[in-house]
């Protein structure tokens, strides 16, 4: 399926303060197409949501802006990508300081094998942090909305808390490196509601200390935390291959309320994907 060129498609952002530029990304891994041609700009300290079926390439995109696809064999990257005005794909980038400027949380919590304390301590043990361990635990873990409830359990591992409290813990071992951005690919999708509505709410408080990107399926959860949506979906490409491509983005309001565009109409209100 390919686009009508006479629907609506947001115009690229250009306006404020972009964290990240966008320019004509694809992803292939070997001769399969993931992603193709995609643009748009992410702004600091917004949220910024990307939705869309199964296999339309959110998460490829989102494991692009912290070059994560370098892990897996067979990844290419097309396109550029600049983070604060720099291409984070050049030869003389070092791809682990783009990885701590830019953190992620994943789908399934994924604390250490260790206790509370050192999870949050690892990464800045790791990049030679000197300064008082004790007080960046504690900052981390309010910051993250968990002091209150694991402060007696500092010793204790890391695995042996709930799963929504695991989730928050990742989310204060990412912050304690003091990174720029949070990437969240599905954070909320092993979660009870109760322990999701914490996240979503911890997600609007981080957003005025750093700039998020999530990758949700939840389409009320993206409608309640982001303050722009890009909408992919997948077009057929040659043979049965099909690639993921950007169809909409824009204010999330303009998104789930105001959209023109058929495909983001169709998906929002349930009639495909």
């Amino acid at each position: 399926m390919t686009v009508n060129q006479t629907e609506e498609r947001a115009p690229r952002n250009t306006t404020g303060d972009a964290v990240f530029e966008i320019d004509q990304v694809s992803v292939n891994y070997g001769n399969f197409t993931a992603l193709r041609n995609v643009s748009f700009d992410i702004l600091r300290n917004e949220v910024t949501a990307l939705i869309g079926p199964s296999g339309c390439g959110k998460s490829t995109l989102l494991r692009c802006l912290n070059r994560m696809n370098d892990l897996i064999p067979g990844a290419s990257v097309g396109g550029e990508i600049r983070f604060n005005g720099e291409s984070i794909y050049e030869s003389d980038i070092d791809p682990a300081e783009v990885r701590r400027r830019i953190g992620m949380v994943f789908q399934r919590p994924n604390p250490f094998q260790m206790s509370i304390y050192d999870n949050i301590a690892f990464g800045p043990r790791l990049n030679g942090y000197r300064g008082n361990m004790d007080d960046l635990v504690e900052k981390s873990l309010r910051r993250a909305g968990l002091w209150d409830e694991v402060y007696k359990k500092l010793k204790e591992s890391g695995t042996a808390i709930s799963g929504g409290q695991q989730q928050r813990l990742c989310i204060a071992r990412a912050i304690a490196v003091e990174p720029e951005v949070l990437l969240m690919d599905e954070p909320c999708s092993a979660l009870d509601p109760i322990a999701t509505l914490k996240i979503e709410d911890l997600i609007r408080e981080l957003a005025g200390q750093f700039t998020i990107v999530i990758v949700t399926h939840n389409m009320q959860q993206a409608a309640r935390v982001s303050d722009k949506t890009a909408f992919f979906s997948v077009e057929d490409g040659d043979g049965d291959r099909r690639a993921g491509e950007l169809v909409e983005f824009a204010e999330t309001d303009h998104i789930f309320t105001k959209t023109t565009n058929k495909r983001t109409e169709d998906y929002i209100s349930g009639r495909f994907g």
